[in-house]
């Protein structure tokens, strides 16, 4: 508890570490008066989440969030950035390197379980260090993990151990990532702390920073997400967050196509194969959500006439509410290893090195891009 200007007390919440107010239900931090002498004290947004699994649209300024990471770089600390390998450039905070300064950084991969088994993981681990050099992040060491299946977790407490001295540890990362799911896993290994935070599936869980005494006396500080628009996580509904989002390991799904050949991921977006050799493409996508492959002479008209139902989720009612498709084009270069990777969907391998030209239709704003091939 932190001292208000009237002398009294400012509750924060156990779950999320927000300030707690007993005044406006529709803002961050609503708790019943009557509810604040209890043990754990946990907000109204929390206790939905926890007990029911929803949550009301709370908005926190980005603004605040930059706000609380610009502290960083004033602080002696080890900097744990989770990034999610599903949505890797869409998760990275490319301009983490001036928040923290000469703070060293470990760079945690999780949801690495979403990988086929059949993964090569030297060749996963020297692709994320190629890629994070580019975005000029600096770190320390690299750990590829899963708190859903507690791999890799050992790994990473022993770096952090190793590291971080006689250091806080601030923990930051984009919304929905798994920063509480492994924030938790520290919690039970390294404190007496009995309340965990509120893990959820939803962007935003964490809404202030959160301070956890370690048994040393120093804490754990978990920041609130980021929120990234060009993100397929933030924009569509929360009943279709289950059909793009993978809980188990991706199945890829790999299509024989000629030049004028359409795939459709539902009605999330398409990819174009417009000029080529007949080659093969190879989809990572999670398996809620279905493939349909048409002509692309036939596309414009087939999306006209089925979107929101034979091509679905969203529904029609979801998809007046989401940004109108723009076209992105990509010349994928000869003896090239390429991806064509669209940020919280998922990406599509170019398997040939023929070359290509390919475009994908994604609605406005989504971030898509050419990358050197993941798997």
């Amino acid at each position: 508890m932190t001292e208000r200007p009237d002398g009294g007390t400012a509750v924060k919440c156990s779950g999320c570490g927000i300030t707690m107010q007993t005044t406006s239900p529709e803002l961050p931090g609503y708790i019943l008066e009557k509810l604040l002498t209890r043990e754990p004290v946990i907000c109204q947004r929390c206790f939905r989440i926890k007990n029911y699994n929803e949550t009301s649209s709370v908005a926190v300024d980005q603004d605040e969030f930059l706000k609380l990471l610009s502290q960083i770089g004033d602080k002696d600390a080890l900097v744990i950035h989770i990034v999610d390998i599903f949505d890797f450039e869409g998760s990275l905070i490319s301009s983490l390197q001036r928040f923290v300064g000469s703070n060293p950084v470990v760079l945690a991969v999780n949801k690495t379980d979403l990988l086929p088994k059949v993964t090569n993981w030297n060749k996963v681990l020297n692709w994320v260090q190629k890629q994070a050099k580019e975005q000029g992040l600096r770190t320390a060491d690299i750990v590829l993990c899963s708190a859903k299946k507690n791999q890799g977790f050992d790994r990473l407490l022993d770096v952090v151990s190793e590291l971080r001295g006689n250091r806080d540890v601030y923990v930051v990362g984009a919304t929905n990532v798994g920063k509480s799911t492994l924030i938790n896993r520290l919690i039970r290994d390294h404190s007496d702390m009995e309340q965990e935070l509120t893990t959820s599936r939803y962007p935003g869980t964490t809404l202030d920073m959160v301070n956890i005494p370690l048994d040393d006396g120093k804490h754990i500080i978990d920041t609130p997400g980021i929120v990234y628009p060009w993100r397929f996580s933030e924009i569509v509904s929360r009943q279709d967050l289950s059909a793009i989002m993978p809980d188990k390991p991706l199945k890829p799904a790999a299509y024989q196509l000629d030049p004028g050949q359409t795939l459709f991921f539902g009605g999330m977006a398409r990819f174009d194969f417009v000029e080529g050799q007949h080659q093969s493409f190879t989809c990572y996508i999670n398996g809620g959500l279905k493939i349909h492959r048409t002509k692309l002479e036939r596309a414009d008209q087939l999306f006209e006439d089925h979107a929101g139902e034979l091509l679905s989720p969203p529904t029609r009612d979801q998809l007046a509410d989401m940004p109108e498709w723009t076209r992105h084009e990509f010349r994928v270069p000869r003896k090239s290893q390429s991806d064509i990777y669209i940020s919280g969907l998922g990406w599509i391998r170019v398997n040939s090195e023929n070359g290509a030209l390919v475009a994908v239709h994604a609605p406005r704003g989504i971030r898509v891009l050419l990358r050197p091939s993941l798997i």
